[in-house]
C-alpha cells in the first residue's frame, strides 16, 4: 500500500490574467484575480491546471500550466489559516 500523501499549505499570485482559476484533481475550483494571492491546502504528487479565463460570459479557457503541488511557491507563515 503507497504511504499516504502528505498535506501542504501553498500560495498562487495571479499577476498577469484578469483572472485564474486553479483545478484540483478532487474537481473544486479556486477562482483568483488579478493581483490578488491565494492560500489553499493540496498534497504532494496531486497535479493541479491553471487557466486562464479572460472573458466571465465566456466559456472559453486557456490552459496555462499543470503542475505539481509540490512546485508551487508555500504560503508564508502568516497566510496560513
Amino acid at each position: 500500500m503507497p504511504p499516504a500523501p502528505v498535506k501542504l499549505r501553498k500560495a498562487y499570485v495571479n499577476i498577469d490574467h484578469p483572472a485564474v482559476i486553479l483545478r484540483f484533481e478532487d474537481g473544486h475550483e479556486i477562482h483568483i484575480a488579478q493581483g490578488k494571492v491565494k492560500t489553499f491546502d493540496a498534497y504532494t504528487g496531486e497535479v493541479i491546471r491553471i487557466v486562464a479565463e479572460y472573458d466571465p460570459t465566456s466559456r472559453d479557457r486557456d490552459l496555462l500550466e499543470s503542475v505539481r503541488a509540490e512546485d508551487l511557491p508555500d504560503a508564508e507563515p502568516h497566510e496560513s489559516r
